[in-house]
């Protein structure tokens, strides 16, 4: 058997297997699967897959019969190779990557396995709960045991415990086959041993009893059989709901895919075509034949195909469902917007920039999948108990009838305790605990906009001490923004940004873009009232031209209307004989000092006014801190830029100033990590650029913004898809959740075994009671599992 994860992965195989109905089949599997060369792989209960990781080669073929060796079935559903996002069998790319419980229906490849298999317990469980309420009644009630009532109630009984519990018998003697037991085992030896009995007893007939018309048989079990039989089969059944319930999230989620595209015809030139009428040149197409570089037209209400670019219009996009923001976006030329989103009013022309594999939604998908699919630690605690736990209740089963006949001679008490050991022991909820817990947490996380790698990354999260946060882009918002303006003694501040946003709007510089765009209180539209000529820039030092009132006519440069405006550095005016008086050398000091970025704006020869900027905080940056630090967690701001910006940065957001660590260049940042990891700490970094993306891997869990780069993505281990620092909070407190729920599953299951196998083996429980309480165990598990769908 291979464990090398370390190896060069070839391939990863993922498979649909059916017949699995508790953990010890999920052992087996596993088992059979790794005894390949070069094969790791995870199997998860809940949603009936497998994913495999090959170092060495194997055909999909080889797969498929480890897995019916196992005595289950299996289908190839996907195939990947690393670093190729194309799908080897062809099939839509982003849907093969997903397990077949949460492929969205309608799309081509979803298999209908799930439901038939629905459908089929509910048939069997309906015909067994009809004919399982007279089997009870005569049996229970004295009055009813009209002359062979116990021949009428052991043929109503075998319908339901050989066809209705023939799921339970074919999955046993699948196992037995290979020489293993199961969690249906134990049932299914309880039925045929309660049936089997009960029968011998009636062929016997009632002569050891008082016997007359009404006369009375030795106990018999055929109630017990039957009323076991229909509480697994509610059990399963709900079981099966719940866990099909769990993947609705990251259903939904995926569901939110286009199924087709309008395509816009292209010029030579790459340029969008309009027809005669004027409308665009537009043709409808399957969303499968969208390809990197076309242009599609999303129409007001309609779902933007796939991840784009737009190149025409104004809207505003509807996120919510992909990032959980409740705020549309508003997108125009320029803006990038994701497959999915839904176009709220504009009509707009987008060009594709990711098709397939590569979108936002498809790997939405996949992250989640694969979290799901995966297993942490203590997940596999609970398979590795189960695996052996079946073979020791057979054993217990048959010391308690061997003990009972010993002690008392009592036949027939010796095998009601008996039986009631199998049935009570089977801990089915004891293999639900973990998985059904990941896989609600992990898709109530994709609603969140939290996107969880791998569900070992639960167990790290809940060590987390510290958190380092990246300052630009993920505290800030990552684009700097004016201030404040300083004007020198009697200078209007609005008119020198007026003067400074004109010339500015010339150049295409961040710091002068965010100049040019600042709103000048009572004047908005005074920088468009102002023309600019002879414009030149400096590069490093700033820009000037002549600024004069549009349609004012000529006026004698630095007189009347027209004035010779330099915007820059303070350093850099004084070289171009710019007088730079003291209050204004005064601003600008305090302003650097304070960590803001300065602009002077100066015209005849004097400068007239400070501009202060700042990359500023984002709006809920205060917020998500306050809550990390109300989870009891350090936030520690890292940063490259100076003490006076960052110490202001983290004020703004409620850092305390020795939790700073500023001047840090990027190939440092994970120097920093690993410096308060050797303090002790438990480190979670969040960040949102390629600089970040060692610190991120450097880290005892990473956290990258999704509105980040694909490398800072790729990195950390939580994506924090719509890039607010407030979701950093809520991924903690969701792996928090989910773990307690895991703990609290395992307990009961656990502790629900351990009480109630000696009580059935000293013969104070009745097998009819015994495999109700199993069944209300199982439910319950997924019960408290299911309330992670309002965690976080």
């Amino acid at each position: 058997m291979s464990t090398d994860t370390t190896s060069e992965t070839l391939r990863e195989v993922d498979l649909a297997v059916t017949g699995m109905t508790c953990a010890s089949c999920v052992a087996r599997v596993e088992r059979k699967l790794q005894k390949l060369p070069g094969v790791v792989a995870t199997v998860n209960l809940p949603l009936e897959s497998a994913h495999v990781v090959l170092t060495e080669p194997h055909d999909d073929a080889a797969l498929v019969a480890a897995v019916e060796a196992a005595g289950y079935g299996a289908t190839v559903t996907g195939a990947t190779v690393p670093g190729s996002a194309q799908d080897e069998a062809g099939t839509p790319d982003g849907d093969r990557d997903l397990p077949e419980a949460v492929r969205p229906r309608g799309h081509r490849g979803y298999a209908g396995d799930i439901d038939l298999h629905g459908q089929d317990l509910l048939r069997r469980l309906v015909v067994a709960a009809v004919l399982t309420v007279p089997v009870t009644a005569i049996s229970m009630v004295m009055p009813w045991h009209f002359p062979g009532w116990y021949w009428v109630v052991g043929i109503l009984s075998l319908p339901v415990a050989a066809w209705a519990g023939w799921p339970f018998h074919k999955a046993a003697v699948k196992a037995a086959r290979h020489g293993a037991s199961t969690m249906d085992t134990l049932v299914s030896i309880g039925v045929v041993a309660a049936m089997a009995w009960s029968f011998v007893e009636v062929v016997r007939g009632p002569g050891r009893g008082a016997h007359g018309g009404h006369g009375t048989m030795p106990p018999i079990y055929f109630e017990v059989a039957a009323v076991v039989v229909t509480f697994l089969l509610a059990g399963r059944y709900a079981e099966h709901r719940s866990r099909h319930r769990a993947g609705d999230a990251l259903r939904s989620l995926l569901e939110l895919g286009a199924k087709d595209a309008e395509r816009v015809a292209l010029s030579a030139a790459g340029e969008p075509l309009r027809r005669a009428d004027g409308a665009w040149d537009a043709t409808g197409i399957p969303i499968e034949d969208l390809h990197v570089g076309d242009v599609f037209v999303v129409r007001p209400g309609s779902t933007v195909a796939t991840d784009g670019t737009v190149v025409h219009g104004d809207s505003a996009v509807d996120t919510s469902l992909v990032t959980g923001e409740p705020v549309p976006v508003d997108v125009t030329v320029g803006d990038a917007v994701v497959g999915g989103t839904v176009n709220t009013s504009g009509h707009l022309l987008v060009r594709a920039t990711r098709v397939g594999a590569e979108t936002t939604l498809a790997r939405i998908g996949r992250l989640v999948s694969q979290a799901q699919t995966g297993k942490a630690p203590i997940a596999r605690l609970g398979d590795r108990i189960s695996a052996v736990f079946v073979p020791i209740v057979i054993v217990l089963a048959v010391l308690t009838l061997l003990g009972w006949i010993v002690v008392t001679g009592d036949v027939d008490h010796a095998f009601t305790a008996a039986v009631a050991v199998l049935i009570i022991a089977c801990p089915c909820a004891l293999g639900l605990a973990t998985p059904t817990a990941i896989l609600v947490g992990t898709g109530r996380g994709a609603q969140l906009g939290v996107l969880i790698k791998g569900p070992e990354i639960l167990e790290r999260t809940r060590t987390i001490d510290t958190v380092v946060l990246d300052k630009t882009g993920t505290v800030t918002q990552g684009r700097m923004a004016l201030e404040r303006v300083t004007p020198a003694a009697g200078v209007d501040p609005d008119e020198a940004l007026r003067y400074a946003a004109a010339v500015e709007a010339l150049s295409e510089h961040p710091i002068a873009q965010a100049i040019a765009t600042a709103t000048v209180p009572g004047g908005d539209d005074g920088a468009a009232a102002l023309e600019v000529s002879g414009f030149l820039a400096t590069s490093g030092g700033g820009v000037e031209g002549v600024v004069r009132v549009a349609h004012s006519g000529l006026s004698p440069l630095g007189g009347g209307n027209a004035r010779r405006v330099v915007v820059g550095r303070a350093s850099w005016l004084a070289t171009q004989g710019v007088t730079v008086p003291d209050d204004v050398a005064a601003a600008v000091a305090r302003a650097e000092d304070a960590g803001a970025t300065t602009v002077v704006v100066a015209w005849n020869g004097v400068a007239q006014a400070v501009l202060e900027l700042r990359d500023p905080p984002k709006p809920t940056s205060a917020q998500a801190v306050a809550e990390l630090q109300a989870l009891g967690l350090r936030p520690v701001l890292l940063t490259g830029d100076g003490e006076g910006a960052a110490r202001a940065a983290a004020a703004a957001v409620g850092i305390a100033p020795e939790d700073v660590v500023a001047r840090v260049l990027p190939e440092e940042k994970a120097a920093a990590v690993a410096r308060l990891q050797a303090a002790g700490r438990t480190v979670a970094m969040v960040g949102d650029g390629v600089n970040d993306a060692a610190a991120l891997a450097t880290a005892d869990l990473g956290l990258a913004m999704g509105t980040g780069t694909d490398v800072a993505i790729e990195a950390g281990d939580i994506t924090l898809v719509r890039g607010d620092l407030r979701a950093a909070a809520s991924a903690v407190r969701l792996s928090r959740t989910t773990l307690r729920i895991i703990k609290q599953n395992l307990f009961w299951a656990f502790a629900y075994n351990v009480a109630a196998i000696p009580l059935a083996a000293a013969g104070v429980l009745n097998p009819m009671i015994a495999g109700g309480a199993m069944a209300a165990s199982s439910v319950l598990v997924v019960a408290n599992s299911l309330r992670l769908r309002r965690a976080g």
